[in-house]
């Protein structure tokens, strides 16, 4: 196994560990977000990351025990708040590193208010997939996943939704995680 698969996969093994019912931000919710996902979309912006990507636009949001504690029930009870959205965006830092938090406000934006939701991260989708556990059931709630780290040297901004030439915006099957396109 390669050595950057191996780290990836231990990288993405430090799970944030919050009390049961939290999650960590970074910063307060947006509402009417065009750039980050397709519509008018609400972001939450999750707090730890391991990948530190040079060049990364939020180097604020590594840092594990930074950020706010905020309960999931505020966070539904905000975002019900948030009129003539379609769709949530989990940013970050890294939200696979908090992905039982996220697969559950996923579920419920898309069971109640019938929204789509995307998710960035600096994992590929292989390494989540083969990772498994609550970060694979968190990407099978997704509609569309932003994967793989933001390389500088590979800076491109006139790509739709992503920063560098080795991401990609990967169109996904609800509830099975299948990839249905690729951007």
């Amino acid at each position: 196994m390669a050595d950057w698969h191996k780290i990836s996969l231990e990288k993405l093994a430090k799970q944030e560990e919050v009390p049961e019912g939290m999650i960590r931000l970074s910063g307060p919710l947006e509402r009417d977000n065009i750039v980050n996902g397709d519509g008018l979309r609400a972001v939450l912006w999750t707090q730890g990351c391991p990948n530190h990507c040079i060049g990364c636009q939020n180097p604020e949001t590594w840092d594990y025990c930074k950020g706010i504690l905020v309960p999931i029930d505020d966070i539904l009870k905000q975002l019900s708040e948030f009129k003539g959205q379609t769709g949530l965006t989990f940013c970050g830092g890294e939200p696979f590193v908090q992905s039982k938090a996220c697969k559950y406000i996923a579920d419920y934006v898309r069971k109640e208010f019938g929204w789509d939701v995307w998710s960035f991260s600096g994992f590929t989708y292989e390494i989540i997939k083969e990772y498994g556990k609550e970060p694979w059931e968190f990407l099978k709630s997704l509609n569309a996943l932003i994967d793989g780290p933001f390389i500088l040297k590979q800076r491109d901004l006139s790509l739709r939704f992503r920063g560098s030439s080795n991401q990609r915006l990967l169109h996904l099957k609800k509830g099975t995680g299948e990839i249905v396109s690729v951007e």
